[in-house]
């Protein structure tokens, strides 16, 4: 789904000594030492194409077992609902990812999707933000958000019309709405972070 290359680049760049695979093979996915799913685009053609590669159940264990980051519908589909095309998520995390409402962003000049750098404000302490500023700015593209109903998964947030949740986080699940591979420094060492850390 999406930028599968700029997110295996980045990945290679922070851990020269690793092997990077970009796959939606089961069996590749269930004997990775840790996974990422990366994805920009519809959330109901996401889901469809995680069922249909039969990649569904090995990223439901890996989410179980090993470090996990999601970026963007990989961080998406971890909720139970998303409005989009009222798609059915993962049901991994409590929550909803609802639309941004144009009408109260158009009243503040603001547009849909959300795109470009914006702050991301650090909720909590966490392995993956070790490096990087409170503050720091990210890089976004998207029309949904994730509202999740427990307020202590929220790793981050982010202003845009209203504050929203745009990191979340828990056991060894970290997920991001923004886009570390196109986030230049911040973005790097968040996912340097990742291929060290150890929940």
């Amino acid at each position: 789904m999406g930028n599968l290359r700029s997110v295996s680049k980045a990945l290679e760049h922070v851990a020269p000594g690793a092997e990077v695979a970009v796959t939606a093979d089961p069996q590749a996915i269930s004997s990775a030492e840790r996974v990422v799913v990366p994805g920009q685009g519809a959330m109901p053609e996401c889901m469809r194409n995680l069922a249909a590669s039969g990649a569904r159940e090995a990223v439901l264990e890996a989410l179980r077992e090993k470090p996990f980051l999601g970026i963007c519908l990989g961080l998406q589909m971890l909720f139970e609902r998303a409005e989009e095309g009222a798609t059915e998520g993962l049901a991994v995390l409590a929550g909803e990812v609802p639309r941004f409402r144009s009408d109260r962003l158009k009243n503040q000049g603001l547009k849909i999707p959300h795109m470009g750098w914006n702050e991301v404000l650090q909720a909590r302490p966490h392995a993956l933000w070790q490096g990087i500023a409170d503050r720091s700015r990210f890089y976004f593209v998207h029309s949904y958000y994730p509202a999740p109903r427990d307020d202590a998964l929220t790793a981050a947030r982010c202003e845009y019309g209203a504050p929203f949740t745009c990191a979340v986080a828990r056991d060894n699940i970290f997920a991001v709405q923004f886009h570390p591979e196109k986030s230049q420094s911040a973005g790097l060492q968040l996912l340097s972070n990742f291929v060290r850390w150890r929940p």
